[in-house]
């Protein structure tokens, strides 16, 4: 069992926690310094792992000016065409072993997203502990099979899939006989507005397809991903940037470290608190039981005086009588006399 599987496959069984992600993407800018320093930056955060994307612009796409070709469907990017944004965002295949092994050194796991089988063949070379599926090769059933058929774990984003889409997907994994499979809710919009993200979808994802959930998300700022993990998320995968002012296609939707820190921070505390489901009360619960109300002698009372409202009340602390015996109390009489501010106990009462 890989690294990978045993921190995030287990995580359904409550034995690890939440595997946290940090997504290069194209923030390295094409400056291998650059990259390692980011990947040097990410393990500062907290983070598990870092993820690469692994292709090229001719494994993505083709180089062609048709109208096909051009982005203009309200992103980030319109206007340029797919070969010129994946040529100035692609991450170099030989940087790979380098950032795989600096990663390594700094004892975060490293893998990537795989878009073809040239690039898929490439990172076993490199002995990838796992393999991302993106969002936008949901439907490319060949190479998830293929993808698959290597026996890791697949990670599988549904940022533009349709429940069928999923369902293929995950067929296709398990007719090459693997059932290793993560995946993770996401919305292929960047940013992601907030009112897109619907995470109640995360739990309903584990229940419809039986598979640990997580989530790969764009939202700005770091308050989705922690209410992810509320819902059960048990991966996040956000991007990293060193500081957005560097600019560059994806810069826009990136955590900076001391955000993403503070994202990881706040993981970890939401974890603590989901704890389990439980009432049994702990040491501090129990001591602050005595704080509770019960009832108290609130007058001097002498021997076989009646016992009132007025004598006695529902008060705090919690060192007399549970409350509810107040009215089977009320009309009865003193066994002896009482001092104002006693609790009460039934060796009082006659």
């Amino acid at each position: 069992m890989s690294i990978l599987q045993t921190k995030i496959l287990n995580k359904a069984s409550k034995k690890t926690s939440v595997f946290i992600v940090a997504e290069l993407s194209a923030n390295h800018l094409q400056n291998i310094d650059l990259a390692l320093k980011t990947i040097e930056a990410i393990k500062e955060t907290g983070a598990d792992a870092v993820k690469l994307q692994t292709y090229t612009p001719d494994t993505i796409t083709i180089d062609c000016k048709k109208d096909y070709f051009k982005i203009k469907q309200g992103t980030l990017w319109d206007g340029k065409y797919f070969y010129d944004l994946y040529k100035e965002a692609f991450t170099p295949w030989e940087w790979h072993p380098k950032l795989f092994d600096f990663a390594k050194e700094l004892g975060l796991i490293c893998f990537s997203t795989p878009f073809d089988k040239t690039a898929l063949d490439f990172l076993e070379e490199l002995d990838t502990p796992a393999h991302k599926v993106a969002s936008f090769e949901i439907t490319d059933i060949p190479l998830i099979e293929y993808i698959a058929s290597k026996g890791k774990p697949v990670i599988i984003s549904t940022g533009i899939a349709t429940l069928s889409d999923i369902e293929e997907a995950i067929e296709a994994c398990k007719r090459m006989g693997n059932e290793q499979i993560i995946l993770l809710k996401c919305v292929s919009a960047y940013p992601t507005p907030f009112e897109e993200a619907n995470l109640k979808t995360i739990p309903n994802l584990m229940d419809t397809f039986g598979v640990p959930v997580g989530i790969s998300d764009h939202t700005l700022g770091i308050s989705v991903p922690i209410a992810a993990t509320a819902l059960g998320a048990i991966m996040i995968e956000k991007h990293f940037i060193l500081d957005r002012k560097l600019g560059g296609p994806d810069a826009a939707f990136s955590l900076e470290p001391s955000e993403f820190k503070a994202m990881v921070n706040s993981v970890r505390e939401v974890e603590k608190a989901l704890g389990e489901i439980t009432y049994e009360l702990t040491e501090r619960q129990l001591k602050s039981r005595k704080f509770s109300r019960s009832l108290f002698v609130v007058e001097d009372i002498r021997s076989g005086e009646i016992f009132t409202e007025k004598n006695i009340r529902s008060i705090r602390p919690g060192y007399g009588l549970h409350p509810k015996y107040l009215k089977q109390i009320l009309g009865k009489k003193a066994r002896k006399n009482i001092e104002r501010g006693t609790p009460l106990s039934w060796d009082m009462i006659e």
